[in-house]
């Protein structure tokens, strides 16, 4: 097709789309698609990529086919079409049957210009058949780092994609998506085919992932209270944004935060039901509600240009989707705020979703044996959460997903979505063998160490103290940007800078003895213990164990209590220390830990900036006094009362122990009084201890954020009626 002159593309774009100027890049992509040639375009979120093959589709002749992830995503690309008097429309899983054949029918007679897709509707046969009996003008491939499995979103059923596009000689295909690396890059092109089977090299576009009105900054927070303290900060100045949550179990808690302090938000997850979901979603896209807590659940198709900040809860498991999920801010180029709440204790959930991504040979061995047997005589119906309790030895649902992907991307198994229902029929192929398996094992072993080294930069990122911007473009392969960017924490910020200033030799020696104690400990006790024994405590618990035997007893007994646990926490932020959970929280030594202890590296430690304080006298510091409630009836809500006595009933029993022994009533009415939020408020609440505290701490808390959203939603139920 002869090149199309600019200012006829420009004429087109004002006569469909309103626009008088394309965005950078924009003209660029288009010309090349309307030649003919296979692109692979990263653009970062904002930057109008979907105008990229939306234009060539009304300028060429028969369909287009976009490939896109989301239902949400599929559904306002489409409303935004139709607005303009374009014929478009999606096929999706959320239509009827009856729409679905009267939608797939009309593909088939030519009465769509665009047609928004899942990948999994190449499953269908009834679609494929449509498919090939129309004249494609285009294929584009939204999102495509899913096709990647050094991708940061991969999704198997994007695999299937080079089978369709192996029967497209003559098609263009455009691969999209906001942030890819050059392997990246490289493995979608490879995926896809271009360059292959008598395709022509496919142009690479790359246009800056460069984002000046971002402002990063990462602020280190030892608590639930420190995190909910700067959010706050955060909505002082900047009211409207989404607040990232690595699981739904902290979303909920995080919404109920913000809900107790009086902050307008709702809360979004996987959990959810769809209507749920696209209710949450619609009242925050309508802008009747300015804050979201959520999973990254929420984010493709998320398209409202007055985002003014996107905190981060948690940190996430790779500088891929802390950028993409950033990028959501300030799409109308206006200032926006970027913050990652960094506790290195939270490295552990996303190492929880790294082994779940990334399966042992033993469990997938044992999985498949599963499937084979349960499956011997036909398909099966069955949720990832029973197949996950059907398979010995394994627990991670997100394992047992991965597994099955696995399994059917080899072709040992064939998943078809049963009818009514949003869970696959799952059945055995004929012939299939364990041994067809072989070559993933390799690819699965390199994609550990990839995830692995994506987990290690998001951390590097979090205690870099150089400019993050050029971090992060530098990450992307973007090397010509020169610091300072004027717009993150460490170049904007000198007292931030001063911080993280290099340890005097005092200093030093204090981190050395501190890391010793942790070393010593063997991974046996908390954070608090050891604080305990650093400072010389002559505690009951100390004393039974024995730990005022250890050589480092005390060696940090002139700096007090605050001093001793600002460094732990600080050195847990930064990786030195490991907080394991379980039965109870332990801390370890790290080999970062061990590299610090012996001066080998530096620690990133946010110094107070006043010195130590003076010895004190001989004597353990006195404990901050425990939070005195009076027992009086009516204080204390009785539901939740109620709700931890029912708790400490179960615990009781269990044990095998009088009630009263777990807690006593008068302390259950002070936990109901004071509604403590962290673990640290339960600690001061008369009769809970340390020990009580790593006992029963979670659960007590989890009672008590359950409970506050009940009260909350009763309020808003309260205030309709």
């Amino acid at each position: 097709m002869p090149a199309v002159p600019e200012p006829e593309l420009r004429e087109a774009l004002r006569q469909h789309f309103g626009f008088s100027a394309f965005m950078e890049g924009q003209a660029e992509a288009i010309a090349h698609t309307l030649a003919g040639d296979d692109i692979m375009l990263i653009m970062p979120t904002g930057a109008g990529k979907s105008l990229c093959y939306q234009l060539p589709s009304l300028i060429r002749g028969g369909l287009t086919i976009v490939i896109s992830p989301l239902i949400a995503l599929m559904k306002d690309q489409v409303d935004g079409l139709t607005a303009r008097g374009i014929p478009a429309t999606f096929i999706n899983s959320s239509l009827a049957p009856a729409e679905m054949s009267e939608r797939v029918n009309a593909m088939r007679a030519g009465r769509y210009r665009l047609v928004y897709v899942a990948p999994e509707r190449f499953r269908n046969r009834r679609f494929l058949d449509a498919f090939n009996s129309v004249t494609l003008a285009l294929f584009a491939v939204d999102e495509a780092h899913c096709i990647s499995q050094w991708g940061h979103d991969f999704r198997p059923d994007y695999l299937r994609l080079r089978q369709v596009v192996d029967g497209l000689k003559h098609v263009p295909i455009m691969a999209l998506t906001a942030t890819a690396t050059p392997t990246v890059r490289s493995d979608i092109i490879r995926q896809l085919g271009m360059g292959e089977g008598g395709r022509g090299e496919p142009a690479v576009l790359v246009h800056g992932f460069h984002r000046p009105n971002l402002l990063l900054a990462v602020t280190r927070a030892s608590s639930h209270a420190d995190k909910l303290s700067r959010v706050k900060a955060v909505l002082g100045g900047y009211r409207t944004g989404i607040i990232y949550c690595s699981t739904r179990k902290q979303t909920e808690r995080v919404y109920a935060l913000l809900r107790k302090a009086g902050q307008s938000c709702c809360c979004y997850h996987g959990g959810l039901s769809d209507d749920d979901r696209k209710q949450v979603q619609d009242r925050f896209m309508d802008r009747q509600v300015p804050v979201v807590a959520a999973t990254n659940a929420f984010g493709m198709g998320v398209d409202r240009a007055d985002l003014r900040f996107v905190i981060h809860w948690d940190i996430p498991g790779s500088i891929e989707a802390y950028y993409q999920e950033i990028g959501r801010a300030g799409r109308d180029g206006q200032e926006a705020a970027c913050e990652l709440l960094y506790n290195y204790a939270d490295v552990r959930t996303q190492e929880f979703f790294l082994e779940g991504a990334n399966p042992s040979r033993a469990e997938i061995e044992a999985t498949w044996s599963v499937v084979r047997a349960e499956c011997l005589h036909g398909p099966v119906t069955r949720s990832i959460s029973d197949w996950t309790a059907a398979v010995p030895g394994v627990r991670n649902e997100m394992a047992v997903r991965t597994i099955l992907a696995m399994l059917e991307r080899a072709g040992l198994i064939r998943r078809e979505m049963a009818p009514g229902q949003s869970l696959y029929a799952t059945s055995i192929v004929e012939g299939a063998d364990l041994a067809m398996l072989q070559e993933q094992f390799a690819a699965l072993a390199e994609k550990r160490r990839q995830d692995l080294r994506k987990l290690k930069d998001i951390i590097s990122y979090a205690n870099t103290t150089r400019c993050r911007h050029t971090y992060i473009l530098n990450y992307f392969g973007e090397h010509d940007f020169e610091p300072p960017c004027n717009a993150c924490d460490q170049c904007g910020r000198a007292e931030r800078r001063a911080t993280l200033r290099e340890p005097t030799e005092e200093e030093w020696v204090a981190i050395q003895k501190t890391l010793s104690c942790v070393a010593r400990m063997n991974g046996r006790f908390g954070i608090g213990r050891i604080a305990q024994v650093l400072i010389g405590s002559r505690a009951k618990p100390v004393l039974e164990r024995g730990l005022d035997k250890l050589p480092t007893h005390g060696l940090l007994k002139p700096y007090g209590q605050a001093y001793v646990r600002k460094l732990l926490d600080e050195l847990t932020n930064d990786g030195a220390i490991r907080i394991v959970q379980g039965d109870y929280p332990l801390a370890e030594l790290t080999e970062r830990g061990r590299q610090v202890m012996w001066r080998k590296e530096r620690p990133a430690v946010a110094w107070p900036d006043a010195p130590p304080a003076k010895p004190k006298a001989a004597g353990a510091p006195k404990p901050e006094p425990a939070a005195h409630v009076p027992d009086a009836a009516g204080l204390y809500p009785p539901a939740l009362f109620e709700n931890l006595r029912a708790w400490r009933m179960g615990v009781a029993k269990k044990r095998r122990i009088k009630p009263f022994m777990v807690m006593h009533d008068k302390t259950l009415k002070a936990v109901a009084v004071l509604c403590p939020e962290t673990l640290a408020d339960l600690e001061r609440i008369h009769g809970i201890g340390p020990s009580k505290v790593a006992k029963y701490g979670d659960d007590i808390l989890e009672i008590v954020d359950k409970w506050r959203e009940g009260a909350a939603r009763a309020v808003d139920t309260t205030r309709t009626r």
